[in-house]
């Protein structure tokens, strides 16, 4: 008959076996298939399939901070050609002076962050170490010094100890931002869980192994953090150079400051803040882009 539930010949009801010639059903096979009945009758529909991860940076991010930059300094630019200069500002901005500023600053900048993470990074990796773990104070208390002080109280004792010149801008630079990166190294990796330490050290990894491959990795993001407050500490200390003669768009400000050259003083200024927005939004991009990936699940 057409509506019997009989099974055909030759064939034995799911979930049945045979073993030396006697048919049994095994009790399990009998409960996932009831369990499976009653989802179907109860319109459960299947758990759906994982989300793949979006891209991390988005438009907005890419486009606002740029289109606003490239607007401001537009205006500027436009502001600057209709201005009245008389022969002291043409002086102070022209032949190139602007563009001479503005890379010294680059240059300036660039540099102490280098020297900055060639420091910081790996004094704040060895203080962290078991052997060096009682000097960790010490090390953060010459740091804090350096800070603590007024830059240009620090930028004049570098000038009066090495003379005038970049050299003793760049150190003063780099002494006023090496306490971001280095505190922020040290927090990272002494945040690290400790089971998992002992867990890569546990399936044979050396210590250098279980530092480049799950210390460093997992403390990535506050490094990148203070790298970032680092970055834009430099490009502001920067503008200071210019009273040890290390040049930058210092020159500009203080030119229209001491000469009351309204021009300059505004066009020094919106390439200062104009350049610090910009590093800060690469930084932003950076600590994004390097960020681990396994870091990101469930966020």
């Amino acid at each position: 008959m057409s509506g019997s539930s009989r099974p055909l010949p030759g064939r034995r009801p799911a979930g049945e076996h045979e073993v030396k010639g006697l048919a049994f059903r095994d009790e399990r096979d009998e409960r996932d298939e009831r369990a499976l009945r009653e989802g179907d009758e109860e319109g459960e529909a299947p758990p759906p399939p994982p989300v793949a991860a979006g891209p991390r940076v988005g438009w907005r991010k890419l486009t606002f901070l740029p289109v606003v930059l490239i607007a401001v300094l537009l205006a500027t630019w436009l502001w600057y050609r209709q201005a009245d200069l008389d022969a002291l500002s043409r002086n102070a901005l022209g032949n190139g002076q602007v563009t001479k500023a503005l890379w010294q600053h680059v240059q300036l900048t660039v540099i102490s962050t280098f020297f900055v993470l060639i420091i910081a990074i790996p004094l704040g990796i060895l203080l962290t170490r078991k052997a060096f773990r009682r000097a960790t104070p010490f090390a953060m208390a010459f740091a804090n010094m350096g800070q603590a002080t007024p830059a240009i109280g620090l930028l004049a004792l570098l000038v009066i100890w090495l003379g005038i010149g970049r050299r003793a801008a760049l150190i003063g630079i780099i002494i006023y931002a090496v306490l971001p990166v280095l505190s922020n190294t040290i927090a990272g990796l002494k945040a690290n869980d400790p089971t998992l330490l002992e867990a890569a050290r546990g399936i044979g990894m050396s210590p250098l192994g279980v530092l480049a491959r799950v210390e460093l990795p997992l403390a990535v993001p506050l490094i990148l953090a203070g790298v970032r407050t680092a970055l834009v500490l430099n490009v502001g200390t920067a503008t200071l150079a210019t009273f040890g003669g290390g040049g930058g768009l210092g020159v500009l400000i203080t030119t229209g400051i001491t000469s009351q050259r309204m021009p300059v003083l505004v066009l020094g200024s919106i390439l200062t803040v104009a350049l610090a927005l910009l590093v800060d939004w690469l930084a932003s991009l950076a600590e994004l882009l390097l960020r681990p990936r396994g870091l990101e699940v469930g966020t």
